[in-house]
Formats: structure tokens, sequence, C-alpha cells
């Protein structure tokens, strides 16, 4: 049996993000109470707003300020710290998260794609491809928890 791998094209890998940044949006609006997105309970230690927060931070630090030189800078604690962050805010930083990701993303050619991603994030060097595809995995994991969260929580 012959595997055959075919690599994702810039638009594709935009199509991943923008599909699952509106999952995300949707998840946040299905919740009956927004302050629910904040609760937490038992075993869970994140809250489905600090998870959008920590989404939202990861793909500006990898996606924008590496790849499209945005000036942003994380703060990763307040991701998992802030707290009662209204829904329309989150909601409206998920677009602009999207925006980014287009404006950063657009330009790139199959040979950017290819090249060694700037930081070593991983145990060894990796293409940006490799990272992208790693962050819409990334995104797809904790989108998964959110909706957990909805069900669990926002009864």
């Amino acid at each position: 049996m012959i595997l055959i791998i075919e690599t994702l094209n810039k638009d594709e890998i935009i199509t991943f993000f923008e599909r699952d940044l509106n999952r995300l949006t949707a998840e946040l609006e299905l919740y009956k109470k927004e302050e629910n997105m904040w609760l937490t309970e038992k075993h869970i230690s994140n809250s489905a707003g600090n998870l959008t927060l920590h989404i939202i931070g990861n793909l500006h630090t990898f996606i924008g300020k590496e790849i499209g030189k945005t000036n942003y800078v994380r703060n990763r604690p307040l991701e998992f710290n802030q707290k009662n962050v209204s829904r329309l805010v989150l909601i409206e930083s998920i677009k602009n998260t999207l925006k980014m990701i287009k404006k950063a993303l657009s330009p790139l050619s199959e040979e950017d794609l290819k090249k060694d991603y700037t930081l070593l994030k991983f145990s060894k060097t990796e293409s940006v491809e490799y990272l992208l595809v790693h962050l819409t995995t990334h995104l797809t994991y904790h989108l998964g928890q959110i909706n957990y969260h909805r069900r669990l929580i926002d009864k």
C-alpha cells in the first residue's frame, strides 16, 4: 500500500482557521448565560473564556508576530488569569484574529510554506507549513474543550 501525503496550500490552511474560529464564535454565542463562560468546576481548571483568550494569544504570537510581523506582545499568564471579558469583546477579538491570519498568510508562496519557521517551538526546526498545521490542531483541541465546557456548565 502506498500512502500519498499531499501538502496543504495556504488557502486550505486559511480555510481551516476560518472554519474553526467561526465555530469558536458559535460556541460562545451558545452559552445561555454569558457569565458561565468564565466558570470552572471540580477538575476543569480552564474556563471557555480563558481558553478563548489563549487561542487568540497563541495565534497572534505564532502567526501575527512571527509571520505577519505585527507588534503583538503576548502575556500568556493573563490568558489564563483574566476574567469576565464580555462575550462581544471576545467575539470581536476572534474576528480580528481571523483578519490577522488572512493578512499574514495570504502573501505566502508555496516556497514560503516550506521554509524553516523562525522560532524553535518544537524539539527540532520545522517548516512554516508544519507549524500552521500544528496551530490548526491546537485550535481544534481547545475548541473541543470549550464545547464540552459549555455542555457541562451551561445547563
